[in-house]
């Protein structure tokens, strides 16, 4: 298995003990609803970042040190998977470090945000980029889709969410916004009105977890993606958005999902990993 920015990291930056950040590579792909490759996003984003440049934004994130640890077993019930993946998260938070999940389909970040919060023992609030609100009650008969990920926060481990970016959403899930009290942008107003600034609420959580859907992004830049849905977010714009965000709060984990490979062009894993290495940047 390739490492994060294999070949660039000094040994003392590869040291478990004191790496900031735990790079937790989660190859789920159970209940994708169009395009399919989402298994092979977790390798992809990991053999492009070898290509990476250290330095981003005139700091070098991964001196702080980087680990990837090893894969996350992504077979049996779904519910029995969550539990690896927050199993993970919650270890790397009480290890001191932030845990970095690569998928794999957006249910993921269920798990994820579930370890996060068990170690910090304390609440986080999501801040999502996403073309879908991601707040069916259930898609397809199961509850852990990618669907349904943000309903399973909100409803049942009462998360705070923020979203921006969203373009394709249900009336059902239009009512759960207003029920969850969702905070939200949405894409139209963000791209027309270039807006890469806004303002979290005041009550928001202090602890912010970012859950990065990279159908968020236009797909004219990033294609490699189930359902690419026209009228995103630019690359610039996304970043902006999540910096302002978690400025004068605390990342304390992030996952990047939805990446779904094409063989026949790098250019969708490679701007996944940047994301990646960009995020682990705004970690103070």
């Amino acid at each position: 298995m390739t490492y994060f920015l294999e070949g660039e990291l000094s040994e003392p930056e590869r040291d478990p003990q004191n790496a900031k950040f735990r790079v937790i590579p989660v190859p789920l792909e159970r209940t994708v609803s169009y395009g399919a490759g989402t298994a092979g996003g977790p390798a992809a984003i990991l053999e492009a970042s070898v290509e990476l440049e250290r330095l981003f934004r005139s700091v070098e994130p991964c001196a702080r040190g980087i680990v990837t640890e090893g894969v996350v077993d992504c077979d049996g019930p779904l519910p029995d998977v969550m539990d690896r993946i927050a199993a993970s998260c919650e270890a790397a938070v009480k290890a001191g470090a932030v845990p970095v999940t690569l998928g794999g389909e957006h249910a993921l970040t269920y798990g994820a945000v579930r370890g996060v919060k068990r170690g910090l023992g304390r609440e986080v609030g999501i801040v999502q980029i996403d073309a879908h609100a991601d707040l069916r009650r259930a898609y397809q008969g199961e509850r852990h889709s990618h669907a349904s990920v943000m309903q399973l926060l909100a409803e049942e481990e009462g998360v705070r969410i923020a979203q921006f970016g969203v373009r394709a959403l249900s009336a059902e899930e239009v009512s759960r916004r207003a029920d969850c009290s969702v905070f939200y942008r949405d894409a139209e107003e963000l791209v027309t009105e270039g807006i890469s600034a806004v303002d979290l609420p005041e009550d928001f959580p202090q602890d912010i977890y970012i859950s990065f859907d990279v159908d968020g992004l236009d797909p004219s830049i990033l294609p490699a993606t189930g359902t690419p849905v026209p009228g995103g977010l630019s690359y610039y714009q996304a970043l902006g958005l999540v910096r302002h965000a978690v400025s004068g709060r605390r990342l304390v984990g992030f996952d990047v999902v939805e990446l779904a490979p094409n063989q026949n062009s790098t250019v969708s894993d490679f701007t996944a990993a940047q994301i990646t290495y960009a995020l682990m940047e705004m970690v103070e």
